[in-house]
């Protein structure tokens, strides 16, 4: 009897001596991790926390952890990306409204001062006046615009579109521009409808930005193209030219908010730098999607994919 009351004290002896070890090895753990968090916090280190550990919860809970730490590096990652975007919006914008204003406060303060001017020279300067208004006029729409879009506020509700038929209305469009420009036209449009889930108003509008911008940057190449193509389950429109194309660089971040190609593309034409970004967004929100392609003088395409609707 005594024996084995000797032995069930020693089990017990051992028992508590485990459950004061696995506390201190629990307490250490803990400081290890309040330190470890105290770093990234105040350091703003990158490095996960790392212990080791046989305990499963206390493994699950740095796995957690973890997670939590890496998708908090992600949103700040995005918050500086979108605070720099929206910087650079801003003083693109301050600086795209003062060009035009510059102008137009020349103009006006030269008509009230030559009050001897001929009737053509004031009519020539009204004109510059009116040009120079609209592009302020188109700014602050191609603004707002973005703006509703990104906010969720612009209802864009999605049916089924004839792609054949605005594609060749939009080509036609810039008929007489491409005309004026000696440019040879390739085009290459199924010989019946094909039909996209799609917004109408939103894919002219994506089709005149990308025909738009092929014409103002890829003129030299002497080229511009509309091509469509389709499975059973896709569409695709592409629009491309031959000139001097799109840097590596830039490629990834043509579609970002007001950013304008410096030198790949020509800096007589540069833009506000909002088109290519909300032909991006209005493609996502048809449910669709968008890329570039450049390989100078050869071929710049932007290849916009969407859903096929059967006749």
């Amino acid at each position: 009897m005594i024996i084995f009351l000797i032995v069930l004290l020693l089990l017990l002896l051992c028992v508590i001596a485990y459950q004061i070890q696995t506390k201190r090895t629990l307490y250490k753990q803990m400081v290890s991790i309040k330190d470890q968090l105290t770093e990234i916090v105040d350091e703003h280190a990158r490095n996960p926390v790392l212990i080791v550990t046989e305990n499963k919860e206390m493994a699950e809970l740095l796995i957690l952890l973890n997670k939590l730490i890496e998708q908090n590096r992600e949103h700040s990652s995005q918050f500086i990306r979108t605070e720099q975007s929206m910087k650079r919006m801003l003083s693109n914008i301050s600086h795209d409204l003062k060009t035009p204003l510059t102008v137009i406060a020349g103009y006006t303060e030269l008509l009230k001062e030559q009050t001897t001017m001929s009737e053509e020279e004031r009519n020539r300067i009204i004109n510059q006046v009116n040009k120079k208004t609209d592009e302020i006029t188109n700014l602050i729409h191609s603004f707002f615009d973005l703006a509703k879009l990104e906010a969720g506020d612009q209802n864009i509700p999605l049916d089924r579109v004839n792609l054949t038929e605005i594609c060749k209305r939009n080509i036609l469009m810039f008929y007489e521009m491409i005309e004026a420009k000696g440019l040879e036209v390739d085009i290459d449009l199924p010989s019946t409808p094909i039909y996209v889930l799609a917004n109408e108003e939103a894919l002219n509008r994506v089709l005149s930005n990308l025909l738009s911008n092929a014409l103002r940057y890829g003129a030299d190449g002497k080229v511009v193209g509309l091509h469509v193509s389709y499975d059973d389950t896709s569409v695709s429109f592409e629009i491309y030219d031959q000139g001097v194309g799109i840097s590596e660089t830039d490629q990834q971040k043509v579609f970002e908010r007001m950013y304008t190609l410096e030198e790949s593309r020509n800096k007589d034409f540069q833009g506000s730098g909002l088109g290519l970004t909300i032909t991006k967004r209005l493609i996502e929100e048809m449910q669709g999607r968008i890329s570039v392609y450049s390989k100078p003088y050869e071929k710049t395409s932007f290849i916009c994919t969407l859903k096929r609707e059967h006749d």
